[in-house]
C-alpha cells in the first residue's frame, strides 16, 4: 500500500512538474513582457509550436499580414511556429524604421540562405562586409553610367533585339517569360561580366531559367515550413531542388568568373567582375589578406545581382503587358500619347517628362503588381519603437505591400488605375507611399537602373507591337494572379503581340 501511495505521489510530482515546465515554456515564448519600458507588440494569440501558421494564406500570405495590420496598427506581432516575427507596417512606419533607423538594417539569418552559402555578398549579408559590398557595387554602378545615357544606349540596343524577337512570333501567340527575362538579364549581365548574351546560348538560358525557377521555389510554402522548422523538414524535396538548382547555377557562373580572370586586363575593366577581380589584387599586393574583397563574397554578390537584376524586372514588364492586354483601352491611351510626343523616333529616357499617362501607367503597374511584398531584416540590438520594444536578434517583415495597397493612400487600392498618379491636369505627381524598391540603406541598388529599364522596355515594345489575349481567351479570363516565390510573378500565359508597324 504505502508502494503505490509512493508511486502515486511520484508520478503527481511527475505531472505537477512537467505541467509547470510546459506553462514557463509557453511564458516564455509567447507571453509578452510586462512594464512601460518593454511593452511589445500586439499580434493574434498563437498556438503552441505551431504559432499562427494556420492563419496564414500559403498562397498569398502578405494578404494575411495586410489585413492584420488594419487590425492590430502599424507594429504587430506574428508567430512563425515557434519563431517570433516583428512586422512593420505603412509608408510612414516603414521610412520611419528603415530612414531613421539603423537598427533594422541587418538580415534575418535564414537557414536556407546559410544551406546555400548566400550569407555573404549583397542582398543576405550584415554588417561591414554587407556595407563594404553594397558601396562597391553602387559605385561600380555609377561608373557604369547606371541611370545615364551609357546605359540608356544598351537598354535601347536590347529593346531591339527583343522586338526582333517578338516580331518572328507574327502575332501568334506566345509565352512571354523567356524572351524578356533574357532580355532584361542581358542589361545586368553587361554591367557584370561586360558583355550581353544571344538569346539562344544554352548556357544563358540555363542561368535564367534556373534563377527563376530558384526565386519561385526559394519562397514557396514547403520552403518557409523547412526555415521555421529546420531540424523537423530539411528532407522536403523543394529544398533539395533548390539546393540542386542552385549550385548548379553556381558552379556555371564560376565558370564565368574564370574565363574573366584569365583574360583579366587591369587597363580595360569590363565590368563589375573585373572591377572586383583588380580590387582583390590590389590589396592583396598591399598585404592585405583579410578585407572582404574574397572569392564567397565574389561569387555571392554576383549570384545576387543576376537573380535581382534578372527577376523582379522581368515579372514588373511581363505583368505590364499582361494589363495592356486585359485594359487596352489604357494600352491605346499610351499609344496615343507615344505617337503625339515622339512619333515613330525612338523613345529616351529625356521624354519621360512629357509622356505623364505613360509614365503614371508604368508607375501604377509597379505598384500594382506589388512584386516584392515583403522584406525581411533584423533587430540588429534592443530597441523601442514606437512605444514597442523589440528585441536584438528578433525578426522584422518589412510589408512593402502595405505601402503600395493603404486604402488611406491610394484612392482605389486594389484596382488598376493609373489615375493614382496624375494629378487633376493630368500631369505626373508622385506619391510618398510608392515604395516598390523599399527605402533607406536596404534600399534596392539597382533603381534607377530598373526604372529605365521598365521604362525604355515598356514604351519600345507598345511603339511596335499591340498586345492582346490569345485566340479564345477574352480581356475579362486573362487571369492576374501571381505566383508565390521570394517575389512574385505572374501566373504562366500567353499573349499576342500584334505588329503595328
Amino acid at each position: 500500500m504505502a508502494a503505490m501511495e509512493d508511486l502515486l505521489l511520484q508520478s503527481t510530482n511527475t505531472t505537477t512538474l512537467l505541467g509547470t515546465f510546459v506553462i514557463l515554456l509557453l511564458l516564455y515564448l509567447f507571453a509578452p513582457s510586462f512594464g512601460p519600458q518593454r511593452r511589445e507588440p500586439p499580434g493574434p494569440w498563437p498556438l503552441p509550436l505551431i504559432g499562427n501558421l494556420l492563419q496564414l494564406d500559403p498562397k498569398s500570405p502578405h494578404s494575411t499580414l495586410h489585413e492584420l495590420h488594419k487590425k492590430y496598427g502599424p507594429v504587430f506581432t506574428v508567430h512563425l511556429g515557434p519563431k517570433k516575427v516583428v512586422v512593420l507596417a505603412g509608408h510612414k512606419t516603414i521610412k520611419s524604421a528603415l530612414v531613421n533607423h539603423d537598427t533594422f538594417a541587418d538580415k534575418e539569418n535564414l537557414p536556407i540562405i546559410n544551406d546555400l552559402k548566400l550569407a555573404h555578398g549583397i542582398v543576405f549579408s550584415s554588417g561591414d562586409s554587407w556595407k563594404e559590398m553594397r558601396h562597391f557595387a553602387l559605385t561600380n554602378l555609377k561608373q557604369s553610367g547606371m541611370g545615364k545615357r551609357e546605359n540608356e544606349e544598351k537598354i535601347i540596343e536590347e529593346s531591339q533585339y527583343l522586338i526582333d524577337v517578338l516580331k518572328q512570333k507574327e502575332g501568334k501567340a506566345f509565352d512571354t517569360t523567356q524572351p524578356v527575362s533574357y532580355a532584361v538579364s542581358n542589361i545586368i549581365c553587361s554591367f557584370v561580366y561586360g558583355n550581353r548574351f544571344e538569346y539562344d546560348d544554352q548556357e544563358f538560358r540555363s542561368m535564367v531559367d534556373q534563377v527563376k525557377k530558384n526565386i519561385q521555389l526559394m519562397g514557396s510554402p514547403s520552403l518557409q515550413l523547412y526555415n521555421n522548422y529546420p531540424r523537423l523538414f530539411s528532407w522536403l524535396g523543394a529544398r533539395k531542388q533548390l539546393m540542386e538548382g542552385s549550385f548548379a547555377n553556381r558552379k556555371q557562373m564560376t565558370e564565368l568568373i574564370k574565363g574573366l580572370q584569365e583574360t583579366l586586363n587591369p587597363q580595360m575593366c569590363r565590368g563589375f567582375l573585373d572591377s572586383f577581380l583588380i580590387r582583390k589584387r590590389q590589396l592583396e599586393a598591399s598585404g592585405n589578406m583579410n578585407s572582404h574583397y574574397h572569392e564567397d563574397n565574389l561569387q555571392v554578390s554576383v549570384v545576387n545581382l543576376f537573380a535581382a537584376g534578372t527577376d523582379t524586372t522581368s515579372s514588373t514588364l511581363r505583368y505590364g503587358l499582361l494589363l495592356m492586354a486585359k485594359y487596352p483601352e489604357i494600352q491605346d491611351q499610351v499609344q496615343v500619347e507615344l505617337a503625339r510626343v515622339v512619333g515613330s523616333c525612338q523613345v529616351r529616357v529625356g521624354d519621360r517628362k512629357n509622356l505623364p499617362y505613360t509614365d503614371a501607367v508604368i508607375h501604377e503597374i509597379q505598384r500594382f503588381a506589388n512584386v516584392v511584398p515583403v522584406v525581411l531584416h533584423c533587430a540588429s540590438r534592443d530597441v523601442t519603437f514606437q512605444g514597442y520594444f523589440i528585441k536584438k536578434e528578433t525578426p522584422v517583415a518589412i510589408l512593402l505591400s502595405s505601402a503600395l495597397q493603404d486604402e488611406d493612400e491610394w484612392e482605389k487600392s486594389y484596382t488598376f488605375n493609373p489615375a493614382h498618379f496624375l494629378d487633376e491636369e493630368g500631369n505626373f505627381r508622385k506619391r510618398d507611399a510608392f515604395l516598390p524598391f523599399s527605402t533607406g540603406s536596404r534600399a534596392c541598388i539597382g533603381e534607377s537602373l530598373a526604372k529605365m529599364e521598365l521604362f525604355l522596355f515598356f514604351t519600345s515594345l507598345l511603339q511596335h507591337f499591340c498586345f492582346t489575349p490569345p485566340p479564345g481567351v477574352t480581356e475579362d479570363e486573362l487571369d492576374l494572379t501571381l505566383v508565390v516565390g521570394f517575389a512574385l510573378s505572374p501566373l504562366p500565359h500567353e499573349l499576342c503581340a500584334i505588329s503595328r508597324v
